[in-house]
Parts: C-alpha cells; structure tokens; sequence
C-alpha cells in the first residue's frame, strides 16, 4: 500500500469548492430549486500523489473532479493549481495550462472520435498544442503506443478494433501525449474486466513512477483505490465526510458510511453478517436533509444527528464529520 509521508506542498488545491445545477420548470422555465451537487469541499493533491475520491454513485464525485479542470463551473470557492487561482487566468493561459492537467474518461470508447485511427487519437493534442516536435509527431505517438502496452503495429486500426482494456490504454496514451503534471482519473477501470483492471492498475501505477504523475482516482470499488491511493476521500452526498492516509482509513475508519464502504469489499471467509447493511436511499440532492446528511440511514444517529451539522475535525489520525467519531476509535 503506498505511503503518503513524503509529500509535502500541493499541487491541486480546492477550497470550499461547491458545484450547483438549477432545476428548471413549466412552461416559462423558472428555477424552482438547485441540486448541490458539490457542497464546501476542500482538498489538497501534492505532486506525485495520488488521492482517491471515493462514494456511492450520485454523490459528486465526477462533478468534483469536471470541476477541478474547468469541465464543469463552480459556483463558489477556488481552485489553485501551482499556486494559481484557475478563474483569474485569461483564455490563453487557461488553454496552456490545459495541456498539464488531463482526464482519464469512464468510458474509453465513448471518449475516442470512432472517425480517427490509433494513431491519429494519440498524436491530435501533439498536432493541436505544436508540442515540441510536433513535425515528427508520428514518432512520438508510436513510442507512446509501446509505453502504454500496445503493439504499434495496430496504429491504423479504429477503436471499435480494439478490446476494451486496449481503448483504455489507447486513451491512457492520448493523455500522456501531452506531457501532463496531473490526472482526473475517472473510474477508468470499472467498465473493464478484474483482469483487465489489475493491468490498467498496474501501468497508472508504473507511469506515475516514471513520470511523478498526481492523480485524482475517482471510483466506488475501495479495493481498487487501495492499490493505487495514498490518500482516501469518501464523499457522501456531495460532501467530504472522511479523509486521511490510507491505511488509516481501511484500518480504523471513523465515519459509519465509511465502515458501511469497506465492509462491502469482498473478502475471504466474510459473511454477510460481516457486513453493514445501509437502510433506505441516498437522499434528493435537491432537498438535503437537515444536520447530518448520513443521519437517515445511520444506525448510531442521535437527535443531534437531525438538528446539527458536523465539521470536519481532526480525530487522531483522520479527519472526520461525525459527531460521535471517538467511539470509534
């Protein structure tokens, strides 16, 4: 399991980050609502890092990390990379700077142009951008080929020719094209086989060694942020109710959803008795509960629970959102 003691200053900051839609309706379209997608979250990703954003579907992961590379607006907060402030960047640099902050896509298939060959997906940004070299660009996106594990021979064929984990590769070489210094990786094994995953586990892993890659690893499956995490985010309905290293997080989590996530996880020998079994449905974005959105399907949810919302604190080694962390412990 990675250690995460050896970085120090951030290279993706978001402070108080919060991410809201309007729902619209009748016949004049007025807004009727907001869905709080992303509500007040702030996190820090050191370069080399690789932190996992994990959470149930619906809970603003994907919007969470759109938002980081200017794929989705924010609506309050800030975001910092190197130090700058993403907003008070003219057009220009915003679009250099786009060439050192990338995105892994769900579905590579989806994410690929069906139009363009192999080698065409990979060297586009080369050609876009006139990266250094561009002229010999060819060159350039062959050795790529060879980087991700894909056999240059197959340069001119179309995605649909290719497998599912080679798609991911192929859009893994796509974005490495393009020399970046950070990754919005999202779920970008889940689609694919546990086989398969292992491999595309293993390369990002490889890659981030080679290159002192950060990461945002967005995914649902905790035993796949395990192998590639340093640090653990679990976000609950838009918000971050759990952070920490993460080995502290799957050996002493503090959250009872975070307790819920792990016992998920397969493992040898579990029963289902072994596992915590959540009541009810993820609550309406549009219409949060009150206090603690967790409350309604907490098993030690008090009075206090329903009424007052938790802060984030320091609980030992973690940080935590929940009133009653330290019986936990």
């Amino acid at each position: 399991m990675p250690s995460s003691s050896h970085f120090n200053s951030p290279l993706v900051s978001a402070h108080d980050l919060s991410v809201s839609f309007p729902v619209r309706k009748g016949i004049l379209n007025r807004v009727c609502g907001h869905i709080q997608a992303v509500q007040h979250v702030s996190l820090n990703i050191a370069q080399g890092e690789t932190l996992g954003l994990v959470g149930e579907s619906g809970c603003g992961k994907t919007t969470f990390g759109r938002c980081i590379l200017q794929l989705e607006k924010k609506t309050a907060g800030n975001i910092l990379f190197q130090g700058e402030d993403l907003h008070q960047l003219s057009t220009k640099q915003r679009r250099i700077l786009r060439r050192e902050m990338q995105m892994i896509f769900q579905d590579p298939y989806s994410s690929l142009n069906p139009r363009m060959c192999a080698l065409d997906l990979i060297t586009e940004g080369i050609r876009e951008h006139k990266l250094e070299g561009w002229k010999n660009k060819d060159a350039a996106g062959i050795q790529l080929m060879r980087e991700v594990g894909l056999d240059p021979e197959s340069r001119f064929r179309f995605p649909h020719e290719f497998s599912g984990g080679q798609r991911q590769r192929l859009s893994i070489a796509r974005v490495l094209s393009m020399h970046p210094k950070f990754i919005v990786c999202d779920e970008p094994v889940s689609a694919l086989d546990v086989s398969v995953q292992a491999q595309i586990i293993n390369l990002l892993r490889d890659l981030r060694s080679k290159y002192r890659l950060t990461y945002l690893f967005i995914s649902h499956d905790l035993s796949v942020v395990r192998l590639i995490s340093h640090r653990v985010a679990v976000m609950y309905l838009g918000q971050i109710v759990e952070y920490g290293n993460c080995s502290d997080i799957f050996e002493h989590p503090l959250h009872p959803y975070t307790q819920a996530l792990i016992s998920a996880i397969p493992t040898p020998g579990m029963t289902s008795r072994n596992r915590i079994i959540l009541k009810g449905e993820i609550p309406s974005p549009l219409h949060p509960p009150i206090g603690c959105a967790f409350h309604p399907r907490c098993s030690y949810a008090t009075d206090r629970c329903s009424k007052e919302l938790p802060e984030l604190r320091n609980v030992k080694n973690q940080t935590v959102a929940c009133h009653y962390a330290e019986q936990f412990l």
